[in-house]
């Protein structure tokens, strides 16, 4: 048994615009290394996730696409706890990466116990939207 195709408006198909599920293009990391990296690199703590960024050096291949990485560890909970908190982490990335996130750059949301799953979404939004435009701002010199 084949799924049903997902219908499309004429005008869509004739125009070659992708529909609004997949007009973006960011890549999940899937290496342990690139968590390494990510690590060592900026981060940004919020009362529903905790956020690491690094930019990628020219010299890594594919530097001009946006990379995004989830970790929840088994202090948040079973199976269930942590998939339901790597959803949202998900859903909320998906929100807000595209729009604000830059070319060239890995993001790595770490969920934290209790708060990344019972968290408002909107709120967590706003959160990420926060954390980003944190780690890209430039640092103040020390005094």
């Amino acid at each position: 048994m084949t799924p049903p195709e997902t219908p499309q408006a004429p005008d869509m198909q004739v125009a070659g615009i992708a529909s609004p599920a997949v007009s973006f293009s960011v890549a999940t990391l899937r290496k342990r290394s690139d968590f390494l990296l990510a690590a060592r690199a900026k981060r940004q703590a919020m009362p529903g996730f905790i956020l690491q960024a690094r930019q990628r050096s020219t010299a890594e291949p594919d530097d001009s696409q946006i990379r995004i990485g989830y970790t929840c560890s088994k202090k948040i909970g079973n199976a269930v706890a942590r998939n339901r908190a790597k959803r949202r982490l998900r859903e909320i990335a998906h929100a807000v990466i595209p729009v604000q996130g830059k070319s060239g750059w890995d993001y790595v949301l770490i969920g934290r116990k209790l708060e990344t799953a019972t968290r408002n979404y909107q709120v967590m939004v706003q959160d990420l939207e926060t954390a980003i435009d944190k780690i890209h701002q430039p640092r103040k010199p020390k005094q």
